[in-house]
């Protein structure tokens, strides 16, 4: 069983719960279908997944293959998460949390 899974958060969370359970959803969509590829490692890959009001942010420990990037768009196009394209996705400069470059 893996246990060191992506830190979720969401803008607003606090007052709008549903964003983290909005959340966690896409997380399992997206693994899900990284699982039916065969691909193991996206799920050690991914670092975070940030909702900054409506646009779905992918932390990554490593930068994703653009496969990879088409799990989180299509998990947040579906109906579990926003419905929408607003992904973008950036790498950590280290495991403190600092971004170091936007991906897309």
């Amino acid at each position: 069983m893996y246990l060191d899974h992506a830190k979720i958060s969401a803008t607003h969370s606090e007052t709008e719960p549903d964003r983290l359970e909005r959340l966690y959803r896409v997380y399992g969509y997206a693994i899900a279908m990284s699982d039916v590829d065969g691909n193991a490692e996206c799920i050690v890959k991914l670092a975070k997944l940030h909702d900054h009001k409506g646009t779905l942010m992918a932390i990554w420990h490593v930068a994703p293959t653009e496969r990879e990037k088409s799990y989180f768009l299509k998990a947040w196009k579906s109906k579990v998460g926003d419905e929408s394209t607003h992904v973008e996705h950036a790498l950590m400069l280290q495991d403190d949390g600092v971004v170091e470059a936007v991906l897309s």
